[in-house]
């Protein structure tokens, strides 16, 4: 017999939450502070979008209440410690969803999603304070994957001119930057010249319209599932990886690139 979901309110989530914090809580949740649980905002966003990729829309629900959770858990925290509430948090949405989109609450007028994007852009830069590009480009979240961020500064860069004319430009300083690699002497050279690659490769992934965050994470996937089959490969003859040569584990990798 289906056993019927009960209709759960917010309200519920909050008070579930200030029982678990409360003196009779659970003792880890009463343990925790902001610092303690930062990550598991990020952890939890990035099961968000996996689930939203490869599972199906009542574990994308899932995994969104644990999004929506850690809002909550912060929330709570902060209240005890006298700093804001849930209706701080709730108060600051709305109020910078009806602010930026003047178009729809306001008096400005739009006829298309990049004429949209450009007003809540303006209503952003107007409404931090930003009144230089270095400043809009230093606003990008520093603690966003490096990918995203250096896509995102490039993007605001390009939009005062300060960009290639064609991705010829952005393939030639690929290639002076490989060659700067292989000239860096010191550990500080190395890591400031894998830098400037890196920043590079997100250049002409910018140019081929490829987002370099999934390309990145599509070439993981595919390296583990080409070592699968060379692991699978070595097992059928016996073998384990670990005994093997490179050049015996190569062979069996281009044998796995071809499956």
């Amino acid at each position: 017999m289906k056993t019927e979901k009960k209709n759960y309110t917010f309200a519920d989530l909050i008070d579930i939450m200030e029982v678990l914090r409360g003196e009779n809580g659970c003792p880890w949740d009463r343990a925790q502070d902001h610092q303690s649980i930062k990550y598991a905002l990020l952890e939890e966003a990035c099961e968000a979008m996996e689930s939203l990729d490869k599972k199906g829309p009542d574990d994308f629900a899932d995994e969104l209440g644990d999004v929506l959770l850690q809002v909550v858990f912060h929330s709570q925290i902060a209240k005890e410690n006298g700093t804001f509430t849930i209706n701080d948090v709730l108060y600051h949405i709305c109020n910078k969803l009806i602010t930026r989109h003047t178009h729809i609450f306001g008096n400005d007028k739009t006829s298309n999603s990049a004429e949209a994007l450009d007003v809540w852009e303006a209503n952003k830069k107007a409404e931090k304070g930003l009144k230089t590009q270095t400043e809009i480009m230093r606003d990008v979240c520093s603690y966003l994957p490096q990918l995203i961020r250096a896509e995102k500064v490039q993007k605001k860069a390009a939009k005062v001119g300060f960009d290639w004319d064609s991705i010829d430009g952005a393939y030639n300083k690929l290639r002076e930057e490989i060659d700067e690699i292989k000239t860096a002497k010191t550990q500080a050279e190395i890591e400031e010249e894998f830098g400037d690659l890196l920043f590079s490769c997100v250049n002409v992934a910018r140019f081929l319209k490829v987002n370099p965050e999934e390309a990145l994470k599509k070439a993981t996937d595919k390296f583990i599932n080409r070592f699968e089959v060379v692991e699978q490969m070595a097992n059928e003859q016996g073998k384990n990886l670990e005994d093997m040569t490179l050049e015996e584990m190569d062979k069996l990798w281009d044998k796995a690139k071809v499956r």
